[in-house]
């Protein structure tokens, strides 16, 4: 067994002690049901009712494996958390999860591209098997319009997360039953510290602030959250939160047909800019330097508790079960899409 299936098996073990738990999901009372739509009147883009509350079901197991193939690492998974989730459906969503059987290929040996491309709707894969989104399908338009703006509603955002029901772990439901996170995924991290030891070398205690890989991105680089080396070659300057480089813009928005109006406040993703050297990271939520898995150094992402949460553009290519995945990340009902390098090979933990 090669480092990189160790890696695999051993976060799959750490994994396991929370499977019991990914069935906490409770059918929608009658009063829940008929709750006003929070989005309803919201915005233009936003007046369509969504639709009467899934069903919910009883699920499998969830089943998670990563193997390495040729090239590729290959995560194969029924898309269900191992952890506990919010109440499904709920007054912003209506949605209950589903079993989806997924096979997502992600290369081996990333490579930067020339340019950081966009990711979305979906980032990447947490270890557990749950997607990633990057974004939502969800845009506020003008007046008489429909279709895409420049002005994506943000899930991630405290002002958005009862609108799209966003639970505890920072995930919702898609209406195809698609549970999914859009920030840093609480379960999943506190399962895996729970699993940590840590008689390692550099004494870091306190699991709340180790560094975590959670996951891989669909251009294969690792994905951690939310803590990294304060100096990121240096795995003996301590752990710390790790800042995205965003802000919110100053001023209001524009106001129609042009924009929503209001002060920028985080409500679109289109309220924040980035400014190079604000934070620790770069406008791709990354950076490279050293980690427990890489000791040797990598590009790696970071989801973050601010804005982006989860990056937004890759900085190499996308594996070949990726590109041109259809949009959507939200409550149905809603407005519609529309017109308008790594260095050397990763360790297992011990």
């Amino acid at each position: 067994m090669n480092t990189i299936q160790s890696l695999a098996t051993v976060s799959l073990a750490l994994l396991a002690s929370g499977a019991a738990h990914a069935h906490t999901v409770h059918h929608a009372s009658e009063q829940t049901a008929r709750q006003p739509d929070p989005l309803a009147g919201g915005g233009a883009g936003l007046q369509e009712r969504r639709g009467r509350p899934m069903e919910v079901v009883d699920l499998p197991e969830p089943s998670v494996s990563i193997t390495v193939e040729g090239e590729y690492r290959v995560i194969r998974s029924n898309s269900l958390p191992d952890h506990p989730i919010g109440e499904f459906p709920n007054p912003g969503n209506p949605n209950a999860p589903r079993a989806l059987e997924r096979e997502i290929r992600v290369p081996l040996h990333p490579q930067r591209a020339e340019r950081p491309t966009r990711a979305a709707p979906e980032f990447g894969v947490a270890l557990n098997g749950v997607i990633f989104d990057s974004g939502t399908g969800e845009f506020w338009t003008a007046s008489g319009q429909r279709g895409r703006s420049a002005w994506n509603y943000d899930a991630a955002s405290p002002n958005n997360q009862a609108r799209f029901g966003v639970d505890f772990n920072h995930g919702h439901v898609q209406p195809t039953g698609k549970y999914h996170y859009h920030g840093v995924p609480t379960g999943l991290v506190e399962a895996l510290a729970d699993g940590h030891t840590h008689d390692d070398a550099h004494g870091h205690g306190d699991h709340a602030h180790d560094m975590i890989q959670i996951g891989w991105a669909f251009d294969g680089y690792p994905v951690y959250a939310p803590f990294g080396y304060k100096y990121p070659n240096d795995p003996d300057s301590g752990v710390v939160g790790l800042a995205s480089s965003y802000r919110l813009k100053h001023g209001s928005r524009p106001g129609s047909p042009d924009g929503p109006g209001g002060v920028y406040d985080g409500t679109y993703a289109a309220d924040y800019e980035y400014v190079a050297g604000l934070g620790d990271l770069d406008e791709s939520n990354g950076r490279t330097g050293v980690t427990p898995e890489f000791p040797g150094g990598t590009y790696y992402y970071v989801i973050t508790d601010a804005f982006p949460s989860v990056p937004r553009t890759w900085v190499g290519s996308p594996g070949p079960d990726v590109a041109g995945r259809p949009g959507g990340g939200g409550p149905r009902g809603m407005a519609q899409p529309g017109k308008d390098g790594g260095f050397g090979e990763p360790v297992p933990r011990r």
